[in-house]
């Protein structure tokens, strides 16, 4: 099936007599006969349900769609992207690990790493997506366990050269981690460029119209765990708290990495969404390849009116020819990046905050990739806890406005505009 098809299609196909739609199963629980059934469950030696804090039928009808929709053998659904990312990580990554990240991504993915995840003992660093070869080589230590970046980083909008970053990853035997959010796989699919994991912020274009938080995180089942046992123990060897499980023997490349994250991390930490929000995460799924579409032809010609505009300053989006990114883009998106624009106004941060004080149609919200359209000001609000340097070495500059193009009649978005700017 093709990508359009498999937003509806993928998942979940109904037997004869049973419900078109993919049900909700809202319980907690789930009745066996026998305290063995039950048993072979807790001991992964039989495929069920018994708990949805680790799992759910309508969850995973769900999460085997994205999984179809990025060509990968395994997902698990998370409560939040930020779960997701936490998740991606942790679950290959512990106490005297390290892993490498690209500096552009985005800030609340920059504070988990450089912050939180510190202090359980993991160290970072991070590197310029467009570093050399050198820098990028030399940011590899014995004890690396694993390549982050985002296809399109958020709000930076720089467009990361996965191919090379996975050739890099791959040398030294470790995964390469993609954050796909903003491309969605309509655009891009990662793992046909190298990458091992990919994550979601399902909250954003997934879901589209700004009603339910949610992650995924998605295995390619390509990255051969036992090839670098060594560096994964808690893959590839006995999982005491599982009675000795081995996960890459027991369930090979395309299920150890989800089965250890459901049985490992789902159950000690307990990111699971709500079947109800899964469930209406499907419903977004189901126009994604459609919506993703109106939302990048909308941006494209709000990026060409700012363009044009004699109190833009400067213009950042991937889909305008002459920018440093186009062509990168145009190889991994020949059919369009995403409908995200970052710009700066004329006079800096006090100008920026006038233009959004005037905005009638778009809000300022702490969203984006939704069907309305957003605005926000990330130094101020996403990226707050950051420095400017920081800012700075991440693609964000203080004066930069994060602009969200929604699927509203884009002469209106365009309109909205020109009257904002007339007030600065």
């Amino acid at each position: 099936m093709k990508k359009e098809t498999k937003c509806i299609q993928a998942g979940y196909t109904p037997k004869n007599g049973e419900p078109r739609m993919i049900p909700i199963i809202q319980s907690t629980t789930f009745k066996y006969d026998t305290s063995e059934d039950m048993g072979k469950l807790f001991d992964l030696e039989a495929s069920g349900y018994f708990y949805t804090r680790l799992q759910n039928p309508t969850n995973d009808y769900v999460a085997a769609k994205i999984a179809a929709l990025e060509g990968g053998s395994a997902a698990i659904l998370t409560s939040s992207g930020q779960a997701a990312t936490f998740f991606s990580v942790f679950n290959l990554a512990g106490a005297g690990d390290h892993v490498i990240a690209s500096t552009a991504i985005y800030g609340g993915s920059f504070n988990l790493f450089n912050v939180t995840m510190r202090k359980m003992g993991i160290d970072f660093t991070f590197v310029d997506p467009d570093c050399s070869d050198e820098e990028l080589e030399a940011a590899f230590k014995p004890n690396t366990k694993a390549v982050f970046g985002e296809t399109i980083a958020n709000p930076a909008l720089i467009v990361f050269d996965i191919e090379r970053f996975a050739k890099a990853a791959h040398a030294h035997g470790v995964p390469l981690i993609i954050d796909n959010t903003f491309a969605t796989p309509i655009h891009c699919r990662p793992i046909e460029w190298g990458a091992d994991i990919v994550t979601h912020s399902t909250t954003k274009y997934m879901d589209g119209h700004d009603a339910t938080v949610g992650g995924c995180i998605v295995d390619s089942g390509n990255f051969d765990w036992m090839a670098h046992a060594d560096k994964f123990p808690g893959l590839c060897t006995p999982d005491d708290s599982y009675h000795g499980i081995t996960y890459a023997e027991k369930f090979g490349k395309e299920g150890a990495y989800i089965t250890k994250c459901t049985a490992q991390l789902m159950r000690d930490l307990g990111a699971i969404p709500s079947p109800m929000n899964c469930y209406m995460l499907n419903l977004g799924l189901e126009s994604l390849a459609v919506r993703i579409q109106r939302h990048c032809e909308n941006a494209q010609k709000v990026a060409e009116f700012l363009s044009g505009h004699e109190k833009i300053s400067w213009v950042n989006y991937p889909g305008l020819e002459g920018n440093k990114y186009y062509e990168r883009a145009k190889k991994y998106m020949p059919d369009g990046t995403c409908g995200v624009i970052s710009f700066g106004v004329k006079g800096g941060r006090s100008a920026a905050e006038e233009f959004m004080k005037h905005l009638k149609l778009a809000i300022v919200a702490t969203h984006v990739a939704d069907a309305h359209t957003c605005v926000l000001h990330p130094a101020s609000s996403t990226h707050r806890q950051m420095t400017d340097e920081e800012l700075i070495a991440g693609g964000v500059a203080p004066d930069l406005v994060r602009f969200s193009v929604g699927i509203e009649n884009v002469d209106d978005i365009i309109e909205d505009l020109a009257q904002a700017l007339e007030n600065v």
